[in-house]
């Protein structure tokens, strides 16, 4: 055992003489042969553990975050990843690198448009920047990819004691979410010429292609392997939960990964236990729930997947009326003939998938009423119905400066 402890010290003590002589200004290349001849396959916890120490030891994290490509770029393909643990379907790492791949043929296509008219294999012309511009729009989408590291993966880390890669890995993205925007204002430009497509393709577009095919390497040789190590499956549950109110990048989960125990207990699903209705969020009474729904200052009516109205508010703030009558009823028939195909409309969008709500406002007796219908989907995106909701603005319209004291009117 001491062999072991002893030859990853000395494995770790040479690393951080090589990543330190990248941040003298050693040639990448030379210094890659010297770790190739130096050591064989470096355990991925170990560059974890190396980078935490040169933070700690007093190198800035700006300079570690200057030196993270070259490093990782002299590591690339020596991470020894043998060890590292299965992932199953649908789990926040698996989601992680299905959006990854999906990343990689993004960058991948842009990548080819570019040398294709650099080279002049492929025209440029208005429809070929519409094109590329469509392909960082969408490389756009690694922003929910990067905060779902951000803001759900990166705490557990922090709170194991892992705090170095995290706040460099962070400061990459932050890098490379400029770089995207940055392309996206070029390509938005009218009448953009062929030499100030190529010359903003070297600066900036090649950039932000490499920034992010480099991040997947960085994740998959190094983040997840050393995450899947750390976090148990509660925190990875946890992680799954919250994911949705992020979003995905350029993929659409099929499974949702749940634990033995939560997938046998349903620890993600409402309950109802005697008089108290249990959420993920919390628990309260029908009583409760009742005074609630009637107390929000906005009339709500819920319309079911099958297109019968099921529910409304009895609030004293009523904007339209509604009686006990119009329950179970097709809700095309509580409308005005005139007005059946804008419901029709609504409903298909929201059932396909196309939208999500639906706004207007009117003004109705001298009142500003804001009308907005929203799709109501459930955990695996399943269609549940629509939630109508009206509500009189007028007042709001009307506020001036501000209230920052208590005063009841």
């Amino acid at each position: 055992m001491s062999e072991l402890i002893n030859n990853s010290e000395q494995r770790k003590s040479q690393l951080k003489e090589i990543i330190l002589k990248l941040h003298k200004g050693g040639h990448q290349e030379e210094v890659r042969r010297e770790l190739m001849e130096t050591l064989s396959q470096i355990p991925y916890g170990e560059v974890v553990e190396v980078e935490q120490e040169l933070i700690a030891e007093g190198l800035p994290e700006e300079e570690v975050l200057r030196l993270c490509d070259a490093h990782s770029a002299v590591l690339q393909g020596n991470i020894d990843l043998s060890g590292s643990k299965e992932i199953p379907e649908g789990h926040p790492v698996d989601v992680f690198k299905k959006e990854n791949e999906e990343l990689l043929k993004t960058t991948a296509a842009a990548r080819a448009m570019l040398n294709g008219i650099k080279d002049g294999s492929a025209a440029f012309s208005e429809a070929s920047v519409l094109k590329l511009r469509g392909l960082f729009n969408n490389l756009y989408d690694a922003d929910k990819h990067y905060q779902r590291k951000e803001y759900l993966l990166f705490p557990y880390l922090e709170n194991k004691g892992i705090t170095g890669p995290p706040k460099v890995m962070w400061g990459k993205q932050d890098e490379i979410r400029e770089l995207i925007r940055g392309s996206i204002e070029i390509l938005q430009q009218k009448d953009i010429t062929r030499e100030e497509l190529l010359a903003s393709a070297e600066i900036v577009f090649e950039q932000a292609l490499f920034g992010i095919d480099d991040m997947t390497v960085k994740e998959e040789q190094i983040l997840f392997p050393m995450a899947m190590d750390k976090l148990t499956d509660t925190e990875w549950y946890e992680i799954s939960k919250q994911s949705i109110e992020i979003g995905f990048c350029l993929y659409d989960p099929k499974v949702n990964w749940k634990p033995l125990w939560a997938a046998e207990t349903g620890v993600n699903n409402a309950q109802k236990s005697g008089s108290h209705i249990q959420l993920p969020s919390g628990s309260f009474s029908a009583a409760e729930l009742l005074a609630i729904l009637n107390t929000i200052p906005v009339d709500m009516t819920f319309v079911d997947k099958d297109d019968k109205v099921k529910y409304f508010t009895q609030g004293a703030e009523r904007v339209f009326q509604r009686n006990r009558a119009i329950l179970n009823r097709d809700v095309r028939l509580c409308h005005p003939p005139a007005s059946a195909h804008i419901v029709d409309k609504i409903i298909d969008d929201f059932k396909s998938g196309r939208q999500s709500r639906a706004p207007f406002w009117i003004n109705m007796g001298g009142k500003m009423v804001h009308i907005e219908y929203f799709a109501l989907r459930g955990e695996q995106g399943e269609y549940l119905g629509v939630l109508e909701v009206s509500h009189d603005v007028t007042r709001y319209r009307e506020l001036q400066g501000e209230q920052r004291i208590l005063s009841y009117t």
